[in-house]
């Protein structure tokens, strides 16, 4: 059940950002009806759910609401990425196995991603940061990676 509301989620998110606006329960819901046989209310629960994680904002237009994404989907990928990491007893291994699933364009997209993360330390106590040498480094404008979860 857990993969299958994981699954339900990203069907879910990767329309709303598709279609770039606010959207409705009952959007998604017919939307989704092509697929698959769902429940209002589940589409609902859903998209309650992201609300309540801080991946979708809602307003309230009548007795409806209207959901739109506070963030992007990269940023919504490196939080379940993150959040999946975080699960096991050994992160370290984990990476290995994960390394080892990706295709060569996935790690060559990899080490272009950890060489623009090394501009941009997160940590700027750290030994190897700009920022704790002579001086100090430069202000990046990095605000974070997304919702707080």
């Amino acid at each position: 059940m857990v993969r299958q509301l994981g699954e339900l989620e990203n069907a879910i998110m990767t329309r709303v950002w598709q279609w770039n606006r606010p959207v409705t329960v009952r959007e998604v819901l017919l939307d989704l009806r092509s697929e698959r046989e769902i429940a209002y209310t589940t589409v609902m629960t859903v998209l309650d759910k992201l609300h309540r994680k801080g991946w979708l904002r809602r307003e309230r237009v009548g007795r409806a609401y209207r959901y739109e994404p506070v963030s992007s989907r990269e940023a919504y990928t490196a939080a379940l990425m993150n959040d999946a990491w975080a699960t096991g007893d050994n992160p370290a291994a984990a990476l290995v196995h994960f390394f080892g699933l990706m295709s060569p364009e996935q790690r060559d997209a990899l080490r272009d991603a950890l060489r623009v993360a090394a501009l941009f330390p997160t940590d700027p106590a750290a030994p190897d940061s700009p920022e704790s040498g002579p001086g100090g480094g430069a202000d990046t404008g990095e605000t974070g990676s997304g919702p707080a979860r």
